[in-house]
């Protein structure tokens, strides 16, 4: 990753649409915004010790999500994809961002505008490969298939995951940290996706259900080598660092308590193709 575009939690606050939200809402809980500016600070730097240059998509009042970027954009090899959110507010915000988008990129950026996808359930897993999926309630097939089209047609091999809208994303019960490598719910991904993933020579690394509500398989993968992950999660920081990869612990807890994880904050904006 050598680019991304971040927004600072200026207007972060608990929105009650998903069951991690509602937990936390239910449990007293309620933002603080210095301690997630503090927090989002810390996701920059880390970011820019590592290379990556980070663009900023400014933070909007009436936009509560805006600092989760991942779901509303997608960049695709042919250029970023704008998507189209469930919920109302997010659909301002995929606008906002693709306002924005144009103006770092000097160009236009596509959008999908048939049916639900959200980015938290898109996993570019590597050339060739593409994963969506659907929940039928943040994505539905008419958004899947309308963004999986091209994919299609450039010959690329596309798995749909139809799962519980219990866990929002597919982010938060799988996520790539490598060509050939991926965190992921082993408890409640069903059998068939795990076993259409090892047919695709993905090692999976398993994370518990508890350790998936705080969203310990919601990372990012910087490279092949180095990954940002959540320090609430120390038992997946370990196997990550068993099979020697670099992991940077970072604490996220205000994003987390409002169902979002470093994937959730990151939306890649540039890669450099990784082969197979």
């Amino acid at each position: 990753m050598t680019d991304v575009i971040l927004c600072a939690p200026d207007y972060l606050v608990p929105v009650p649409c998903c069951s991690v939200t509602l937990e936390s809402i239910r449990d007293g809980f309620d933002t603080s915004t210095s301690a997630a500016l503090q927090q989002h600070s810390a996701l920059r730097q880390a970011l820019v010790e590592q290379g990556v240059t980070c663009h900023d998509l400014p933070p909007a009042p009436d936009m509560p999500d805006l600092c989760f970027t991942r779901d509303i954009a997608v960049t695709t090899p042919w250029g970023l994809v704008g998507l189209s959110p469930a919920m109302p507010h997010r659909r301002d915000e995929a606008d906002h961002l693709v306002r924005t988008a144009e103006r770092i990129t000097s160009g236009t950026v596509a959008r999908v505008d048939t049916g639900l996808i959200e980015g938290g359930d898109v996993c570019v897993a590597r050339p060739g490969l593409l994963i969506v999926g659907v929940s039928g309630e943040r994505t539905d097939d008419r958004g899947a298939a309308a963004f999986s089209s091209r994919f299609e047609a450039e010959g690329w091999e596309v798995l749909l995951y139809r799962f519980d809208p219990h866990f929002l994303h597919l982010d938060t019960i799988f996520c790539m940290v490598g060509p050939n490598r991926a965190l992921a719910c082993t408890e409640v991904l069903d059998d068939a996706f795990l076993g259409a993933v090892a047919a695709e020579g993905i090692d999976v690394l398993p994370v518990t259900y508890k350790e998936a509500r705080r969203l310990g398989c919601n990372v990012v993968a910087i490279d092949e080598h180095t990954v940002l992950a959540n320090a609430a999660t120390p038992r997946v920081t370990a196997m990550l660092r068993d099979r020697d990869l670099v992991v940077i612990e970072l604490n996220i807890d205000q994003f987390a308590a409002c169902g979002g994880g470093l994937h959730c904050l990151t939306m890649p904006l540039r890669r450099e193709a990784i082969v197979r």
